[in-house]
């Protein structure tokens, strides 16, 4: 936009033009093979800005131990997943790698700090969609914003989450279910972990679609969610397969149908909600746990990291374990995470914003 810059006096004097000692300016050839070594001099050093500026993930990155930060407590899926994912890629990185549990305020608590730590690529974020989807909606004030202050790494897993019922439910799969409801309003109640989150957004799609009267009962976690619907409190929910799966198979929840587009490995006997005719995207909508990083680590780094996850993805024992907590092993490349999370935040966010709930 301004114009291109004068030179000073004495640059003139002592470039543009120089002088030979009888006063003669210098010849065109003169001035040629001047601005030729200057225009070698100024590539010449370029080429050393961007060896500074890759030196993290070129000359001897990493040097020391790095930090998965979880948002929730040890002992969940999620924290089991980071102890996974840190004992993989520890050899692989010729460093420790840490998990730290940052818990509180619906994963705001963690993930924040994360977006706020150096950019050197040392310290990673695990998260589950919430904080990085739902959150958006759900709180009018975060101190983070995780499409500009966080890029993702890779996205790790996918976890399941199936439709389970109380045994006093008589209901054989979803249409029977939604029959139930009809025939008996404000009789059953949907639990959740939270406002906003899967259950609450098929419970409140199913009221306005189908004109169903359901409760809607949230709780501080999954665990105690699944206690009560063991206990026949409430009568349904939408919970991850790593939770619900073990009740199921005991014969003390019966499944209903699994979210997502294909039956989920650890119940392949139960069928997609699709499969049963219901093809509404909230039914279809599953989110990934991925690995993010501050926005500003070098994209030298970044890279390094998701080949890391994805070679350490390959290996069969660590998929059998990811596969024994229900989820389903990913590890794709940060270009392929990033377009993964640009497709599934829009229709998150139009999802949340459905249910009407609000946390500040």
């Amino acid at each position: 936009m301004n114009g291109p810059t004068r030179p000073s006096p004495s640059a003139g004097a002592a470039g543009m033009r120089n002088r030979s000692a009888d006063g003669a300016q210098t010849t065109d050839a003169g001035r040629r093979r001047l601005l030729a070594g200057l225009s070698a001099l100024a590539a010449g050093a370029l080429p050393l800005r961007t060896t500074q500026a890759s030196t993290p993930a070129t000359d001897g990155w990493p040097s020391r131990a790095l930090r998965i930060v979880v948002q929730y407590a040890p002992g969940g899926s999620t924290d089991t997943l980071a102890r996974l994912m840190a004992e993989a890629l520890s050899p692989r990185l010729g460093q420790p790698v840490i998990v730290e549990n940052r818990a509180g305020a619906g994963g705001i608590i963690g993930t924040d700090a994360v977006a706020k730590s150096a950019p050197d690529g040392l310290t990673l974020l695990l998260t589950v969609p919430g904080p990085i989807a739902a959150n958006l909606v759900l709180y009018k004030r975060l101190p983070y914003d995780p499409r500009t202050d966080l890029r993702m790494v890779s996205d790790v897993a996918t976890p399941r989450t199936v439709l389970a019922v109380h045994p006093s439910v008589q209901a054989r799969d979803f249409a029977g279910l939604i029959e139930r409801i009809r025939a008996q309003p404000g009789r059953f109640a949907m639990g959740s972990w939270g406002a906003g989150t899967q259950p609450h957004q098929i419970q409140v799609f199913m009221d306005r679609h189908y004109g169903l009267h359901t409760l809607h009962v949230a709780y501080k976690g999954e665990a105690p969610m699944a206690m009560d619907l063991v206990a026949g409190t409430v009568q349904m929910t939408v919970g991850s397969t790593t939770t619900l799966a073990p009740y199921i198979q005991a014969g003390r929840l019966r499944a209903l149908a699994t979210a997502g587009t294909t039956r989920a490995q650890v119940l392949p006997e139960v069928p997609t909600f699709a499969e049963q005719g219901f093809a509404d995207e909230v039914y279809a909508l599953t989110g990934p746990i991925s690995l993010m990083a501050p926005a500003r680590v070098p994209d030298a780094v970044v890279e390094r990291l998701g080949r890391e996850v994805q070679a350490a993805l390959q290996n069969p024992a660590l998929r059998a374990r990811i596969a024994a907590l229900g989820a389903e092993p990913i590890g794709n490349l940060p270009a392929q995470a990033a377009d993964n999370y640009r497709r599934f935040l829009p229709v998150s966010m139009r999802l949340v914003e459905a249910t009407g709930a609000r946390l500040d």
